[in-house]
């Protein structure tokens, strides 16, 4: 089921919160937690029911694992290292057993055939989200015997399919408060708000722009060789396509969990306001980010720093093994999560590249005192401008369903098949300079495949969301006064030009927020799922 989709916003939302706020009113929790359990499996059911079991199979064995590691002794280690490759098995067959019997067959021209597994809904999430449970139970962060509260903890509709990646110390402690089940009408009309503005996100600016970008790199998987304009275009289009759909689906995760008294963790905080690419993934999918941090690349870190023979060597040495390696290694396995291809791996390549360089330019700088403190503000501006550059052309591989079409792209992004410029720009070019003449395209304008239509309006597309994403406040911002999310006192201040817009529990937000929701429903058209169910 669809966050933008009628059925849910008029039946199952409306529905599954009245009956959980009245069971609540009469004292009895267990069945309200119980209820939205079984709201969430339904929601969860409604594109297969037959992945219902297997996600009640997880459930059942992960809760199981989780409390024989509490009460062994003996065998503790062995139980949590069962737990752990047992969910990674689980992920491995649904997720990548084609791909790895694929690529086999590929190199040693062995003809192995295995049956079309379609990929569960949200598996690599609420894996993931139980991996960090189980190392939690092991290393004694948590204590939580609770089956419904579990259940509930993993099953939570608003979060379920594509996160955020939420830690059981962090839901667990609200679904045991009292007051969560009393009806709370300033959370409710948060929640709701906040809920319209990312339905604004997905219906307008995401599946707006993504109309376009689908209509570009269509053209170069049929073969078209797409003009130095257009190639960017593609590129721009789906970045933001990508940034609107998954900014829109974390806004609203955030507003349904607010409606029912619950807070989830920031998820998506301006992402590409990034100074660096270090701070791009500090904003982009937060949870995820900091799993990869504090359970992938931090222990590595730690072996490999450990390691005594590097002691003995200098910078360049010690950096490669205690920085590539690990970056390398966990960018990898970062870029394979999203998805089964050979793009995905490469995307987290060329970020794992990106994070070493970064590195290095930040031991530069403080080993030589380069602080940039006469030219803060130009400083910023070009760090910010160099590393959305860097993220869009990442954003090409990440879209590409091969290497053919992604570097077709690349090629032409970088002007390998000529600039293309109206006629009376590119004569000038051709008599002023000999190097820039031979590589422009004389053409009466820069979109000359036709892909794209009405271009001049598709550009000033892209320039208001750059505006958008840019120069206005987020929903954390909008809403600071009323602790939207979890996690705020981490994240970075941005100073916008337009946070005095700061939501207010009054007539004028609530009419606004009720016309905006009337025309957005309106605009659904058909159902448009988000780009992260496929991850």
């Amino acid at each position: 089921m669809l966050f933008n989709s009628y059925i849910f916003i008029f039946v199952f939302l409306p529905v599954t919160l009245v009956g959980f706020y009245l069971i609540g009113k009469r004292g009895k929790f267990r069945v309200a937690i119980s209820w939205l359990i079984g709201a969430s499996l339904l929601f969860y059911g409604w594109w297969n029911p037959a992945y219902v079991s297997l996600i009640i199979i997880s459930i059942l064995f992960n809760y199981a694992v989780g409390v024989s590691i509490i009460d062994m002794k003996k065998w503790r280690k062995a139980t949590f290292i069962l737990g752990i490759v047992g969910n990674i098995c689980l992920l491995g067959y649904y997720k990548y057993a084609n791909f790895f019997v694929d690529n086999f067959n590929e190199i040693t021209s062995n003809n192995i055939v295995l049956e079309t597994i379609i990929l569960p809904l949200a598996i690599s999430f609420f894996t993931f989200q139980q991996i960090t449970y189980l190392v939690d139970i092991y290393q004694g962060k948590t204590k939580e015997y609770n089956f419904l509260h579990y259940c509930l903890f993993i099953t939570f509709f608003p979060q379920l399919i594509a996160g955020p990646i939420v830690h059981h110390r962090q839901m667990l402690p609200q679904f045991s408060k009292r007051i969560t089940y009393n009806v709370n009408y300033n959370n409710i009309a948060i929640g709701l708000t906040i809920f319209i503005i990312g339905l604004f996100k997905k219906v307008v600016l995401a599946d707006g722009v993504g109309l376009n970008a689908t209509l570009v790199f269509s053209a170069v998987e049929s073969g078209v060789v797409l003009s130095f304009a257009e190639s960017w275009y593609a590129a721009f289009a789906y970045s933001f396509q990508l940034y609107f759909d998954f900014s829109g689906y974390s806004d609203m995760a955030i507003g349904l969990a607010r409606m029912f008294g619950i807070l989830l963790p920031v998820n998506f905080y301006s992402p590409y306001k990034a100074n660096n690419i270090a701070d791009f993934w500090r904003r982009w999918h937060i949870t995820l980010s900091n799993i990869i941090k504090d359970y992938m690349f931090y222990p590595i870190n730690l072996i490999m720093t450990r390691i005594a023979i590097v002691r003995h060597y200098r910078y360049l040495a010690t950096f490669l093994v205690s920085i590539v390696f690990p970056m390398i290694s966990v960018w990898l396995i970062v870029g394979l999560w999203h998805g089964a291809g050979w793009n995905f791996v490469l995307f987290g390549l060329i970020h794992g590249v990106y994070l070493i360089v970064y590195q290095l330019w930040k031991d530069y700088r403080k080993r030589h005192g380069f602080m940039l403190k006469r030219m803060k503000v130009v400083g910023v501006v070009v760090s910010r401008i160099i590393t959305f550059i860097a993220v869009v052309f990442s954003f090409v591989m990440f879209r590409s369903d091969s290497f053919d079409v992604a570097i077709s792209i690349y090629q032409s992004m970088v002007g390998l098949n000529g600039i293309s410029l109206p006629i009376f720009m590119a004569d000038k070019l051709n008599y002023i300079t000999d190097f820039v003449g031979p590589i422009v395209v004389s053409y009466n304008g820069m979109f000359y495949n036709g892909i794209v239509p009405e271009p001049f309006y598709a550009l000033l597309l892209l320039l208001f969301m750059l505006i958008i994403v840019w120069f206005t406040p987020n929903v954390v911002e909008l809403f600071k006064k009323y602790n939207p999310a979890l996690g705020i006192s981490t994240l970075s201040k941005d100073t916008s030009s337009l946070n005095q817009l700061y939501w207010k529990p009054t007539i004028y937000y609530a009419v606004i927020s009720a016309i905006g929701l009337a025309v957005l429903i309106t605009l659904i058209q058909g159902e448009s799922e988000f780009l992260y169910f496929q991850f």
